[in-house]
């Protein structure tokens, strides 16, 4: 299998390998590397696939991805990468009349312009004899020297060099037409355009699938997937961010993007009590579960406890008032998780993926946390931090039916209720629990001692 060398962007190195993985397993490329080869930290690495074709469908609708290269030499030095590249003689004719390009780039350092050009005509003997195009040549070679990802270090000499020809390019552009800047209609919890591309390469987004947002809010995740073909569908148990003010909507946004052929509806209930049908008829899940930092979740219910019953005003059910909103009570976080894997579980279809964030307080995070089904496998945990604490993307496929005997848990212990209120008002841990535990109530106090002051910085 020929050797490529895929320019990672430096971003979210977490996701990264996830994406890529994902996007194998959509396009069917099979794909080896060693895993000793990846590093977070440096944006090269190296794969081989079966053929150039193989690589375009890899990179073609990648975020995190900038370009892939098929590999004609690499080195220590750039006399070691001349030595590989005369082996390849072979390739020469193919390119003897076309029109191309070289480039010459380096990570870690700046290549000065004179030197640039050494570097070019160092690969003279390839005797390349087509005119040099640099808008639209027939091929583009390129040079990447490594030099390493320690800041402020000056080296002479890179660490590694490769060369190669440019095979395919992503589709960072994306990030660009889906920014938020440029969204007409926006609330308080919209993701990023970036990571909400992400999600939609790692839930395998494409035409002819089906993906649902239990947690709609603006919507950000419907337009992602929808871009890359998928029939979308959302839900909130809040219709004023679905409904939005004046003429700003999620519908404002679904015109914005072209996209009223793939994003079906948005609509609003609790998805604890839902009207979906018991069967599997969704292939992914993409969702960013409500955790209170900027929305607290909320589930149907008294803060009394007492059931929900028909109420009236002036004889007229209040259900049907047009600003009617319904009693909610707050919905800690392991249940939302809980309740999400249950739900995957019953309504994917086997292969299809869940990918949702999981907060956590990063001091308090074991891999514990990240809560278990017996029917979904965890494909990926990817963290993006924020300081104290962070969120993970996590990444889960279902692998067989559901049962009725199998549930969604998280390993913890339980607690009365007077440690549950002595969590909330202290911010203090059981260090059983898991880290997203109460995170809410939690969050609101970091950077407080026990006594509720803010602690001097």
């Amino acid at each position: 299998m020929p050797t490529y060398l895929i320019q990672f962007a430096q971003f979210h190195d977490e996701f990264r390998l996830p994406e890529l993985l994902s996007l194998a397993k959509l396009e069917k490329v099979n794909i080896k590397y060693e895993e000793k080869d990846y590093k977070l930290n440096n944006p090269f690495f190296k794969v081989e696939l079966d053929s150039n074709q193989d690589a375009q469908k890899l990179v073609k609708r990648a975020i995190l991805i900038k370009h892939i290269f098929e590999l004609w030499g690499e080195g220590d030095s750039y006399e070691q990468v001349h030595e590989q590249v005369k082996k390849t003689s072979d390739r020469w004719p193919a390119y003897k009349t076309c029109s191309f390009k070289f480039v010459v780039s380096a990570f870690g350092a700046t290549i000065t312009h004179k030197e640039q050009i050494d570097i070019i005509n160092s690969f003279s003997y390839l005797g390349f004899e087509g005119p040099i195009d640099m808008k639209t040549p027939n091929v583009q070679f390129h040079v990447l020297a490594d030099f390493g990802a320690d800041n402020g270090v000056e080296r002479p000499l890179p660490d590694h060099v490769y060369m190669g020809e440019l095979v395919a390019t992503g589709s960072r552009d994306l990030v660009n037409l889906y920014n938020l800047k440029k969204r007409k209609y926006l609330g308080t919890t919209s993701m990023d355009a970036e990571l909400s591309l992400v999600m939609a390469n790692q839930a395998l987004a494409a035409p002819g699938k089906l993906v649902y947002d239990p947690f709609v809010g603006t919507g950000s995740f419907l337009f992602t997937c929808a871009h890359f073909g998928a029939f979308t569908l959302g839900s909130d148990i809040d219709g004023r961010q679905i409904r939005g003010k004046g003429k700003s909507s999620v519908h404002s946004n679904i015109e914005q993007y072209n996209l009223q052929g793939r994003v079906l509806d948005t609509l609003v209930f609790d998805v604890c009590h839902h009207p979906w049908r018991s069967q599997q008829w969704i292939d992914a899940i993409v969702t960013d579960p409500p955790y209170g930092v900027r929305a607290g979740a909320k589930k149907l219910g008294r803060h009394d406890g007492k059931e929900l019953a028909m109420r009236t005003y002036d004889g007229i059910p209040m259900h049907t008032r047009e600003d009617y909103y319904p009693p909610t009570k707050p919905y800690e976080m392991s249940e939302v998780l809980i309740d999400l894997l249950n739900f995957a579980a019953k309504n994917l279809v086997v292969g299809g993926r869940l990918v949702y964030w999981l907060p956590t307080v990063v001091d308090e995070y074991s891999n514990d946390d990240v809560p278990q089904h017996p029917c979904m496998k965890l494909i990926s945990n990817s963290e993006q931090n924020f300081g104290q604490w962070s969120r993970r993307l996590i990444t889960m496929e279902k692998i067989r039916n559901e049962t009725p005997d199998t549930t969604a848990s998280i390993s913890h212990t339980t607690l009365t209720d007077e440690e549950k209120a002595e969590i909330m008002e202290k911010g203090t841990e059981d260090p059983k629990r898991p880290g997203h535990f109460l995170f809410r109530e939690k969050y609101f106090n970091f950077g407080r001692d026990i006594n509720g002051k803010k602690q001097e910085q």
